[in-house]
């Protein structure tokens, strides 16, 4: 039984919320707040292994669920300092509301997936970032999945996100995916896919490219005007749409300019460090050395120009190179990389307002291919002239 500490009476108290973890009562008859000097405080349970739920709340303040349930939404039937005290316990107990519970009452999380197959480029990252602008504008969350180039790992990722309820997924594959059935899942889901990069030709969903064919045309265009004639290609893996486009590119590029295609100055490359290095050797090292190479990708490019280096082969006036992507080391790289630069950024922020678009229009939504421009960056590792 509590007694005002004023008048020390019982029958006009009543609990009016909490102050800094200890109840707070009010005596009507003397119109005072007070709280009793030797009672401790609301005990604060962190507890490792458990997180905090609504219930945690309820019991630490000795209040009721609906009661933390309504002055977490702010409610305004709800006493402001029984708000603060449920939101420092809140804040106390690490209290994460339960997304996927809402998700299951509402049918939407706000949240979307990206999955890509490295970050060890700055390509994959700086295009999460424009993605990420775009879907933070338009108020979603984004969990990011990395596949690290395993086929193996790009399913779990893809288990991941189905099992976290996302409205929506962008999706580069890795190098290694021939079986899409991971990604037709989401389909099966209603939950709208969009390639990018990487695309999937099986599944018709909306897809963002560059113009990896114009791109590569214009390259080796280039070394075919600075004098080069005996040009390979270091391309990327035969299974990815982009190694085919800017092969078809580098192929129509030749015979534009009367020169033949040879087949043992294509080399493929898994886009790892280690095997960009094996087919540099492999080309530097052949019985005819080529006087020019267009590199599927700059890093690639870069591996080249460190080999030839080594072997004391000038760049350009013995061998011209040119790499795809416009990567920020083939500027500071000596001689200066040409390249074809991407609009990296705006392939992230063009696939994901096409992912809000799809959520947005649900079954009515048609899928868009959309391909974005590239332009030729001329430095010195191509220059004769």
């Amino acid at each position: 039984m509590i007694k005002c500490i004023r008048c020390s009476h019982v029958h006009a108290i009543t609990k009016s919320g909490i102050v800094r973890g200890k109840q707070r009562y009010y005596c009507k008859d003397c119109n005072i707040h007070f709280t009793l000097p030797g009672e401790a405080a609301v005990e604060v349970r962190q507890q490792k292994k458990h997180m905090a739920t609504i219930v945690d709340i309820a019991k630490a303040l000795n209040i009721s669920k609906s009661t933390v349930s309504r002055a977490l939404h702010e409610h305004s039937d709800i006493n402001p300092q029984t708000r603060a005290a449920v939101l420092e316990m809140a804040r106390q107990l690490d209290y994460q509301p339960n997304l996927l519970a809402k998700s299951l009452v509402k049918s939407k999380s706000n949240t979307i997936g990206i999955i890509v197959p490295e970050f060890l480029t700055y390509f994959f990252p700086t295009i999460i970032m424009g993605a990420q602008q775009v879907a933070e504008q338009a108020g979603y969350n984004v969990i990011i999945c990395q596949s690290q180039e395993s086929f193996k790992t790009e399913v779990a990722n893809a288990s991941v996100l189905l099992a976290n309820r996302v409205d929506g997924v962008l999706i580069s594959m890795t190098r290694e995916t021939k079986n899409f059935e991971h990604f037709k899942a989401f389909e099966r889901h209603g939950i709208p896919v969009v390639f990018f990069n990487r695309i999937c030709d099986e599944m018709d969903t909306s897809k963002v490219l560059v113009n990896d064919y114009e791109g590569a045309l214009k390259a080796v265009e280039h070394l075919i005007e600075n004098g080069y004639r005996n040009i390979a290609h270091i391309g990327g893996p035969p299974a990815l749409r982009i190694t085919h486009n800017r092969l078809k590119g580098y192929r129509d590029a030749l015979e534009k300019h009367g020169l033949p295609f040879k087949k043992e100055l294509v080399v493929h490359c898994n886009l790892s460090k280690k095997d960009a290095i094996h087919c540099a050797e492999k080309l530097l090292n052949g019985k005819r050395r080529p006087d020019a190479v267009f590199c599927v990708n700059d890093p690639v490019a870069i591996q080249l120009m460190l080999a030839a280096k080594k072997m004391k082969i000038k760049i350009p006036s013995e061998m011209g190179i040119v790499g795809f992507s416009n990567d920020p080391i083939s500027e500071v790289i000596e001689p200066a990389l040409t390249t074809v630069q991407q609009p990296v950024a705006d392939i992230g922020r063009s696939a994901m307002h096409i992912l809000l678009d799809a959520i947005k229009e649900g079954d009515a939504y048609s899928p868009v291919l959309q391909s974005l421009e590239t332009t030729l960056i001329i430095r010195g590792s191509s220059s004769r002239k």
